[in-house]
């Protein structure tokens, strides 16, 4: 095959990946009133039609807050939207629009992608919409930090271009399969570019339509990550080599009627390892809310289980 062929071969992945997708990307404006003098700021990303019904996927962070949504379909029309739910723990949010023939884009479980593989950016940089970039997958199973301070799990890195106001947008295979939604940039930095992995976006996205937010499970204790010496860990027979020192405990929390004190180190959830504060708040998750879980903790010189019974996070309890 010849370079002219390989080119060609090349553009049209990168062109079939930008009409099958493209159409069901669209474009967001956002009117944010802020208190207290309530002046209205306006916002703008992508977005992404993933179902004939109207529901839209996009960042978190483009219209968390926000209120009015607007959108741009690629075919130029315009409508309102519904905020259907937000979760900032994972950066992702739906929205609904009203409209026939909506082309809706199909998601990838992402499980399949390989670091050197096509990929594919569709959004509306700064303004520009429905701009087309291309690059390949830089690196797979990044973490990043939420807004809210949680971490974001399995992210793709991707050198292929992004700029503010291609949030929300599809990160797309050259099989015309969304395998990401785009999140986040390095600023100064080039070729350093992020996306929520499809997967995430498939659990989240029924639970917001379902209940408007991720679930997530409280305990009330705050902590901080500590390593544990390896004599210790051989003592206790412990899984890790890390866990969460409690520095403080909530009154009235699930933790507190547990038992668990200050100074405790949290060691593992369930039989899975906390070696971190990460770990342990991504295993409070919405399933494990109202039934006791098995918390062991190092107290002292013994390793004792505990069983708190969670509360979800966010109730007037956990606040």
């Amino acid at each position: 095959m010849t370079n002219a062929e390989l080119l060609d071969a090349y553009s049209r992945a990168v062109i079939e990946a930008a009409e099958t997708v493209g159409p069901a990307v669209v474009h967001i404006e956002v009117g944010n009133r802020k208190p207290p003098r309530g002046r209205e700021q306006h916002g703008s990303g992508s977005g992404l039609v993933f179902t004939p019904d109207g529901y839209v996927l996009t960042n978190s962070h483009v219209v968390h807050g926000a209120a009015k949504i607007d959108v741009t379909l690629a075919d130029g029309r315009r409508c309102g939207a519904d905020l259907v739910g937000d979760d900032p723990g994972t950066d992702l949010a739906l929205i609904r629009i009203t409209a026939a023939d909506l082309p809706a884009a199909r998601l990838d479980d992402s499980r399949d992608l390989r670091v050197g593989q096509l990929v594919v950016a569709i959004g509306n940089p700064l303004g520009f919409q429905w701009t087309v970039t291309a690059g390949v997958v830089s690196a797979l199973g990044r973490s990043l930090r939420s807004q809210e301070g949680r971490l974001i799990d399995g992210v793709i890195q991707t050198d292929a271009a992004l700029n503010p106001g291609n949030s929300g947008g599809p990160l797309v295979s050259s099989r015309g399969e969304v395998v990401g939604i785009n999140t986040a940039i390095i600023l100064g930095a080039q070729g350093l570019c992020f996306a929520i992995p499809a997967s995430t976006a498939l659990y989240v996205a029924p639970r917001l339509i379902r209940d408007g937010r991720i679930r997530r499970g409280w305990l009330g204790v705050a902590g901080q990550t500590v390593a544990i010496p390896p004599h210790a860990i051989n003592v206790f027979g412990l899984r890790g080599n890390g866990g969460v020192i409690v520095i403080s405990v909530e009154r009235g929390s699930p933790a507190e009627a547990a038992g668990v004190r200050e100074r405790d180190v949290i060691v593992e959830l369930d039989g899975e390892a906390v070696s971190s504060l990460d770990d342990l708040q991504r295993l409070l998750t919405g399933e494990r809310v109202g039934r006791p879980i098995d918390l062991a903790v190092v107290r002292r010189s013994e390793r004792l289980v505990l069983r708190p019974v969670p509360s979800e996070y966010g109730d007037p309890m956990s606040n």
